[in-house]
């Protein structure tokens, strides 16, 4: 089984505070979707001894990849993410597949597929993905991969402010929201944190992926320990991280 949480990530992983923005960028070439794998498995995962139950929900909406491919990496973590869904912890909102299609999947417990590319569709989807969860007074975490694929594929139909603003609002609908994108990072004023990839300035290495670097946003409420660390992602899906020289 894949490697879960690295130690040295751990902090940064936590369940951040009330109305948290955290943001993750990258670049060509160091994907953030283990980083991502790695946030719903803190989130999701059994509680034990050493990590005490928490009750967190997690919507995810994704416009670049489908369920099949985040079902597939969580399961290698340990995490069913169907059982989740059935189970009212977990939502998938599909931003891929149904976007400009009109081939609507059945309806399936802890799944929704986006319809339309406006945004007041999108944002009304998203908010009924987040009241799908909201019950028990659980903590919803909203995490959204790729958003920027809306403005490519909509052109000047829909503008990178009016995505911002819609985020903003869904942001108030939920205890704390991690985005992956390019765009948003006008939004790092607002955020927690901010965790970056990037490849090496040396070029590529056997033994290392790539480099994970954390500063703190703008308007953070509480301390952050900045770092800028190595990461390692093995083809198997596990990730090691550490200092410099190490």
């Amino acid at each position: 089984m894949a490697t879960r949480i690295p130690h040295l990530l751990e902090p940064y992983l936590a369940l951040p505070p009330e109305c948290a923005q955290i943001l993750l960028t990258s670049v060509l070439g160091a994907s953030t979707n283990w980083l991502v794998l790695r946030y719903l498995y803190s989130y999701l995962r059994r509680p034990t001894e050493d990590a005490p139950a928490d009750d967190t929900r997690v919507v995810l909406v994704s416009f670049m990849r489908d369920f099949a491919f985040w079902k597939e990496g969580a399961g290698r973590l340990g995490l069913d993410l169907e059982t989740l869904g059935r189970g009212g912890k977990f939502v998938f909102v599909d931003g891929l597949s149904g976007l400009f299609s009109n081939a609507a999947p059945p309806p399936t417990k802890g799944r929704r597929t986006l319809r339309g590319a406006k945004i007041p569709d999108v944002q009304r989807e998203l908010e009924a993905a987040v009241a799908d969860v909201s019950g028990g007074g659980g903590k919803v975490v909203l995490v959204v991969d790729q958003p920027d694929f809306l403005l490519a594929a909509t052109g000047e139909e829909v503008g990178g402010l009016v995505v911002k603003n819609m985020l903003l609002d869904l942001q108030e609908k939920v205890h704390a929201s991690i985005e992956h994108a390019s765009f948003v990072l006008g939004l790092a004023h607002a955020a927690e944190m901010v965790v970056g990839l990037r490849l090496l300035d040396t070029g590529t290495a056997r033994d290392v992926s790539g480099v994970l670097r954390v500063t703190a946003g703008g308007n953070g409420e509480r301390t952050v320990e900045e770092a800028e660390l190595l990461y390692f992602v093995g083809g198997d899906g596990s990730v090691k991280v550490f200092g410099r020289g190490q």
